[in-house]
């Protein structure tokens, strides 16, 4: 599929795996909105050509807007699901039992968030001129290895991005007559500045765990994976672990 003279939508797209999506998309000639909370876009390094809207994923009313006005000039033909969070709670710990609430809000961002983007997303979509091959866009998601192995402190964000990589397929196929693919990627550890904030010592440990290459995943390696699935028209319905090899232990 064809990016230039499109629309692209990034959750997430302030920092991280988001910022470098948005760049990568831009640079191959979409018109890209960086969706994002008021104060992380406050922070966001500003590109040219690249919009961006203050929109929280879990706001319904919020994402339809930020999808009016990313639809509103060029066909939306991509969208990133990057936004979320991933704070670590034992079920039973020094601070007792899980708290529900808290497990509710990860759910309710990295899973209801993702479904709520995609979905109307999917709508704007559906309502495009399909291109010469049938396509009106595709969607990616991000899950995590966590999904499949899920360390202790987890449980919240593991269930959450579980829930992703379960909805993918089903996802691709409800979207599969409107021309509309849907993929997840689910990445390893990946250097972003939710480790910016931990030592050498503990980056150099979590970089070892990987088989090869044995370093941090790099954003920009993501945003490379996402070009590649909007590009690659067969793929579809398929949740491809970008992590070295890596299968990570219980913690």
């Amino acid at each position: 599929m064809e990016l230039t003279s499109t629309a692209a939508l990034v959750t997430g797209g302030a920092s991280g795996l988001g910022a470098a999506t948005v760049a990568a998309l831009a640079a191959r000639g979409a018109r890209v909105f960086a969706l994002d909370l008021p104060h992380q876009l406050e922070k966001a390094e500003r590109l040219d050509g690249v919009g961006y809207l203050a929109a929280d994923v879990t706001d319904a009313a919020q994402v339809r807007a930020a999808v009016e006005q990313a639809s509103a000039h060029e066909p939306l033909r991509t969208v990133v699901n990057c936004a979320g969070i991933a704070p670590s709670r034992r079920i039973l710990g020094r601070q007792g039992v899980h708290d529900a609430e808290l497990f509710a809000k990860v759910v309710s961002i990295n899973l209801v968030g993702t479904f709520t983007v995609l979905s109307l997303a999917a709508e704007a979509m559906a309502a495009t001129e399909a291109d010469a091959d049938g396509q009106r866009g595709v969607i990616v998601n991000t899950a995590s290895v966590a999904a499949f192995e899920g360390q202790i402190g987890q449980v919240a964000y593991s269930a959450s991005k579980g829930g992703v990589v379960g909805m993918t397929l089903p996802a691709a196929r409800d979207l599969a007559r409107h021309g509309i693919r849907v993929c997840t990627i689910a990445p390893g550890i990946v250097d972003t500045p939710m480790l910016a904030t931990v030592s050498e010592e503990y980056r150099a440990g979590l970089a070892e765990s990987v088989p090869f290459p044995q370093r941090l995943c790099r954003p920009e390696e993501y945003a490379r994976l996402v070009t590649m699935i909007v590009e690659h028209d067969y793929l579809n319905g398929e949740t491809i672990r970008m992590d070295g090899a890596l299968r990570m232990a219980p913690q």
